[in-house]
């Protein structure tokens, strides 16, 4: 008689998608990011228009990073006590709110800096949403379903990020203003609200108690303290980002070197989404990774080349074609952070640690913009964008070297 191990089910690339209410769900997070990436893209090339300095695109970053650095305790701790829906829904309106703003300096032709104080608002309640959101996918799963779940919100917040900058980019083209775009921004934010309002979560133990101690919100960063895998993947994704992403500057790239104009800037800005995109949904049609510590560290090698050849080029498709490949490099190292850092996380801590996942990828995207913007100002767009790619790669020897928990890890 020979000894025979169970079946093991075949993977279900469409496991989260066949939960009713995380299709809900789903929904309002593909439209909410599709209009947040049209006006990011528009802000951006909106204020390059209106005032010709690379340094204020490093500033709109800034901008949006600040709240997140000084929340971050607060919106943890906020995200563990109260309901995570309500958080996020209210979170949206500020957004749509925010937009509203935007609409309304450039429809008047106000002074540009009023944008910042609506793009501070937009900050201001990402901050909030962001950990609040993230912590709601395991109320809505069952964890078995969580890590296909995980997939599917890389790709569709990919999909709506391919297709949100080339619409804005074309509708600028097209009207000639960007007003409509933060229309826009407002009914696909307001989409996020109605869609949560048909969705149905279990719901969490929380503390009763009304104090807040200093113990309860260093929670997240002292779970982190010990969970060596969890630490140095964020802290990669973070650095590698933070030197080697070059989308601040796109509006430039586009206008001085490639000058392929808005409709141009839209397609770059969509390029890496919709690399991303394409393997998010190859990764979510296969099996588990098995070696995910070398995978992820092998992601940002690529991300990092890629960076270098793009910011070496003259050619625009060269151009896309780079940014598609850091795309795809990209998504790989996201689905595999995003993973770790809900799996290992227990769910009263979930906020806490999402928020401080939040200020790190707000660190590597916002603050690596004002990084980019200030390098390029005093040392030039190309030199900005190579210098930040060589420092990726540094990083990744880095962490193999001082992270060894990471690079055995195995299976995701």
């Amino acid at each position: 008689m020979t000894n025979s191990s169970p079946p093991t089910a075949p993977h279900d690339p469409y496991a989260a998608l066949r939960v009713a209410n995380y299709r809900r769900f789903f929904i309002g997070h593909v439209l909410s990011v599709f209009g947040f990436q049209m006006q990011t893209t528009v802000v951006g090339f909106d204020l390059y228009e209106r005032t010709k300095d690379e340094f204020i695109l490093g500033l709109v970053g800034l901008v949006q990073f600040l709240p997140v650095l000084c929340f971050v305790l607060i919106t943890g701790h906020v995200a563990d006590r109260f309901n995570r829906k309500v958080i996020v829904m209210l979170a949206a309106c500020l957004i749509a709110a925010s937009s509203l703003g935007l609409a309304a300096v450039s429809y008047f032709d106000a002074d540009y800096r009023w944008m910042f104080l609506c793009v501070a608002l937009t900050g201001t309640a990402r901050a909030f949403l962001q950990p609040a959101k993230g912590s709601l996918v395991p109320q809505i799963v069952s964890a078995e379903q969580f890590p296909n779940a995980v997939t599917w919100n890389t790709s569709g917040f990919h999909f709506s990020a391919a297709l949100g900058p080339a619409a804005g980019g074309l509708l600028v083209a097209v009207t000639k203003t960007p007003a409509l775009v933060y229309l826009l921004d407002v009914f696909a934010a307001l989409s996020l609200v109605v869609a949560l309002s048909f969705v149905k979560v279990q719901t969490v133990q929380t503390s009763s108690s009304n104090s807040i101690s200093w113990r309860d919100l260093m929670g997240g960063l002292r779970f982190l303290g010990q969970q060596q895998v969890v630490l140095s993947a964020i802290l990669l994704d973070m650095f590698a980002v933070l030197l080697g992403g070059a989308t601040t500057l796109l509006p430039v790239f586009a206008k001085e070197i490639l000058h392929v104009g808005p409709l141009g800037l839209g397609w770059m800005r969509a390029a890496p989404a919709i690399g991303a995109l394409l393997m998010g949904l190859s990764l979510a049609h296969l099996p588990p990774i098995e070696r995910a510590g070398r995978t992820l560290l092998w992601s940002v090698v690529g991300f990092g080349v890629t960076t270098i050849v793009f910011g070496r080029t003259t050619s625009y498709p060269v151009a896309l074609a780079m940014l598609f490949l850091g795309g795809a490099f990209d998504n790989i190292s996201v689905v595999i952070r995003h993973t770790l850092v809900q799996r290992l996380t227990p769910d009263e801590l979930r906020g806490r640690v999402s928020a401080v996942n939040g200020l790190f990828i707000g660190a590597s995207n916002e603050l690596g913009g004002f990084e980019s913007g200030l390098v390029a100002k005093y040392f030039g767009t190309v030199t900005s964008i190579v210098s930040g790619g060589v420092g990726t790669l540094i990083v990744v020897a880095l962490t193999s070297q001082f992270a060894p928990k990471l690079r055995r890890f195995g299976r995701l």
